[in-house]
């Protein structure tokens, strides 16, 4: 039985309204202002809200209506709703659908007017309701078709049980494992799937522009700031935010995110008025958090407002069943986006890419199927044009198992080498900005001078 929660500071408006609606099967509970509305909210199950306008402070402008809607919207409460005035506006009525209105009916109503209002209203929320449970469906039927192995099977289903939970979660793996793509995954199956997927390369922002970046500015705020801008939290507003490299924040940075985390809170740039994000936050990185916790460079307490839940992808050398299925599908993917026609893999282009260690992970399997697709003359792809002859051979090693940083370490090593020491160019081929790996040379302390061949 469906619940109406009629919202109204006249007792006979309320009383006409719920009569004519409890004739027809529905549940109604009302309230005589938009705060006891949302207190009732919080405490009960409601289906749709049937909202007054105007109340006892301000009777023609329909702005306490207005800021209700906000507040709804700001706490992402996505319910039908319709509008009842007995002020008729067509500019507060585009106001109200702005905000999330679904329908209005002008006061003194007709009783089959309204019923019939309410009902539309709430067998479209139940369609929607069934198609995004359908699309949802299809997502997951799709996405786990380019997986095979035990491991990633296990990791997509904790992802989705997380997804709906509203958490914040934190994604760990190395360089080029698809974390980025885990979030999207995350994002469209939780209940934010049709709002906005908000990703933001935190090792790419300069210090001083973190504050912009994240939070917005107004115009004037600093000698640059030629107009008002928004920041990235206003921006994932009801959605997602997705943090990407968190772990190379700066210290002196995580203080102002913590606080985001656990308030919520936080002023733009040139403004002492403190704005509100229900944002939900996803945030990923490839570094050993803990370590950097040991040395002080990241704060523990921003760690456990980051991992509410954490998913942890495995390197791909550690996934064999994944890899000739991401290949075929990289393979057409990349086919389609160069018009290159009936591509397909040589047996022996098979195996190679079965013994290769791939230690820049999807990221490196990918680019070497793309360049393949393009540098190629012929349709079949073979060990030579993927670039993979001394990792074919039959007496090719298993490579030694080592520790997350030890492996990014030799992939970036691997990278500069392979582009004769240009540090700007590896760090584009590993997805990592021009900060990013200085550093992590810094880090690491390697000379990419000593990298040129």
């Amino acid at each position: 039985m469906n619940v109406v929660l009629i919202v109204d500071d006249q007792i006979d408006v309320r009383m006409s309204a719920s009569i004519a609606l409890t004739n027809h099967g529905y549940t109604c509970i009302e309230a005589d202002s938009p705060l006891q509305a949302m207190t009732l909210l919080k405490s009960q199950q409601v289906d749709l809200i049937l909202l007054d306008m105007n109340f006892s402070f301000d009777t023609t402008s329909g702005q306490e209506g207005l800021s209700f809607l906000k507040k709804l919207k700001d706490n992402n409460i996505q319910l039908p709703i319709v509008i009842m005035t007995g002020w008729a506006s067509i500019e507060i009525a585009v106001q109200t659908m702005q905000l999330g209105a679904n329908d209005f009916i002008e006061k003194p109503w007709k009783n089959t007017r309204l019923v019939s209002i309410v009902k539309q209203q709430l067998n479209h929320a139940e369609l929607n309701q069934e198609n995004q449970r359908f699309t949802a469906l299809n997502r997951s039927e799709k996405d786990e078709k380019f997986v095979k192995s035990p491991q990633m099977l296990t990791l997509l289903k904790k992802a989705k049980r997380a997804a709906i939970s509203g958490a914040n979660i934190l994604i760990t793996g190395e360089n080029g494992t698809g974390k980025s793509l885990l979030a999207q995954y995350i994002h469209d199956h939780s209940t934010q799937a049709a709002e906005r997927f908000v990703s933001v390369n935190m090792g790419a922002i300069p210090e001083s522009l973190f504050e912009s970046e994240l939070f917005g500015h107004k115009k004037g705020a600093f000698t640059d700031a030629k107009e008002n801008r928004l920041g990235r939290f206003d921006i994932a507003s009801n959605g997602t935010l997705f943090l990407d490299e968190i772990g190379t924040l700066p210290h002196n940075l995580q203080a102002k995110i913590l606080r985001v985390l656990e308030t919520g809170e936080y002023e733009v740039l040139g403004s002492s008025q403190t704005q509100q994000t229900n944002a939900r936050i996803i945030s990923a990185t490839n570094a050993n958090l803990e370590q950097l916790i040991a040395k002080e460079n990241f704060r523990r307490d921003l760690l456990f407002r980051l991992n509410t839940i954490e998913l942890h992808i495995p390197p791909l050398r550690e996934r064999t069943e994944d890899i000739l299925v991401l290949a075929e599908y990289l393979l057409n993917k990349h086919s389609q986006k160069y018009r290159r026609e009936n591509m397909s893999l040589t047996t022996d282009a098979q195996t190679a890419i079965l013994q290769h260690p791939w230690l820049g992970n999807v990221r490196e399997l990918s680019h070497a199927i793309e360049r393949a697709v393009i540098m190629s003359e012929q349709s079949s792809l073979d060990v030579q044009s993927l670039g993979l002859v001394n990792h074919g051979s039959a007496d090719n090693t298993e490579q030694p198992l080592m520790t997350l940083e030890e492996s990014e370490k030799r992939t970036i090593i691997r990278a500069i080498q392979h582009f004769s020491g240009n540090v700007i160019a590896a760090g584009e081929y590993l997805s990592l900005s021009k900060s990013a790996i200085y550093r992590r040379l810094e880090k690491f302390d390697v000379d990419p001078k000593k990298l040129e061949q």
